[in-house]
């Protein structure tokens, strides 16, 4: 028995990736100190939201930044894959918090509602223009990073988040200051946990998808399977099963049905188209293994086909 252990070179996106989170954690960390007392200081909620999502986010920063860390660890013979998925982990926990930090928002609002606390407008409004300016440098240095990449997606949501309390903190004090509106305090807090539970939503389900092994999004397995029988010389396809591997990296398995009289060359080659015509769907990684079609596997092949949803197999010959 063997194995095959797969060496993706990502070094200097991974690079650049762990840099940036390295300052960006930085910064935040050192304004969600002065946010928090501002915010204990001052009895806004607000405030203390806000820090409460930028000490989210400076744990989300440092989850990922050991994400990236551990995936660069090399794969073995018991992670044949490596550590990559620990990338997908740390993007789900990200989520997961950011949609627990959107409750908590809510039920404080709803405590202060019925038992308000006196908000200091002015010293609110200093701070929150301040934590805007912060969490305006942090979300575009942010942007020099991986865009389509899980983990950063979820660290860079839960910034923009924290952006979008600064943003409410500061009209909730301008409101506060000039009119005497305490109720702003808490409708802002109210619409930034709206915003802040639909992106972590969002990242969450998304990590679940991967880590549930579901079909990359934008894949279509059964146009798959259609350009695969379009192969000449190919009989049949089954159990062919697409999932992500990490942010970017997709992988393929299937079963071929082809002629019992090919030699092991002609099989091989057939392999190879198979495997070219496949990655022109975007997925990088393709195992295909041969069937002869005497072995009667062809009687059933089309009732493991993948169909759309809704959709059922139904039998017959292949094409």
């Amino acid at each position: 028995m063997s194995f095959h252990t797969h060496e993706h070179n990502h070094a200097h996106a991974h690079s650049t990736n762990t840099h940036i989170l390295r300052v960006s954690l930085a910064v935040i960390a050192g304004f969600m100190l002065v946010e928090a007392a501002a915010g204990w200081l001052s009895g806004s909620l607000a405030l203390l939201s806000d820090a409460g999502h930028m000490f989210s986010d400076a744990a989300s920063l440092a989850l990922a930044l050991f994400a990236f860390k551990w995936a660069e660890k090399a794969a073995n013979s018991q992670k044949s894959y490596g550590y990559q998925r620990v990338e997908i982990l740390a993007a789900a926990l990200n989520g997961l918090t950011l949609v627990v930090m959107a409750a908590w928002i809510v039920v404080e609002a709803v405590i202060r509602a019925f038992q308000p606390v006196p908000v200091a407008g002015g010293a609110m409004l200093a701070v929150a223009v301040l934590g805007l300016l912060v969490n305006l440098f942090v979300a575009w240095y942010m942007l020099r990073g991986e865009k389509d990449n899980l983990n950063m997606r979820g660290a860079f949501l839960h910034v923009v988040g924290d952006l979008l309390g600064s943003v409410a903190a500061v009209a909730a004090g301008l409101l506060i200051q000039f009119y005497g509106w305490n109720w702003a305090d808490l409708a802002a807090s109210a619409a930034v946990a709206l915003l802040i539970g639909k992106s972590g939503w969002g990242v969450l389900s998304g990590s679940l998808h991967i880590l549930m092994e579901g079909t990359p999004k934008g894949t279509d397995l059964v146009k798959i399977a259609e350009d695969i029988q379009k192969i000449n010389g190919i009989l049949g396809v089954h159990d062919l099963h697409a999932w992500t591997i990490t942010s970017k990296k997709h992988a393929m398995s299937c079963h071929i049905i082809v002629r019992g009289d090919l030699t092991v060359a002609q099989a091989a080659t057939l392999t190879q188209q198979v495997q070219a015509t496949v990655q022109t769907h975007g997925i990088g990684h393709i195992t295909v293994q041969t069937e002869p079609a005497d072995t009667g596997t062809t009687c059933c092949q089309a009732c493991e086909q993948p169909t759309h949803e809704g959709e059922h197999p139904h039998n017959g010959n292949p094409e």
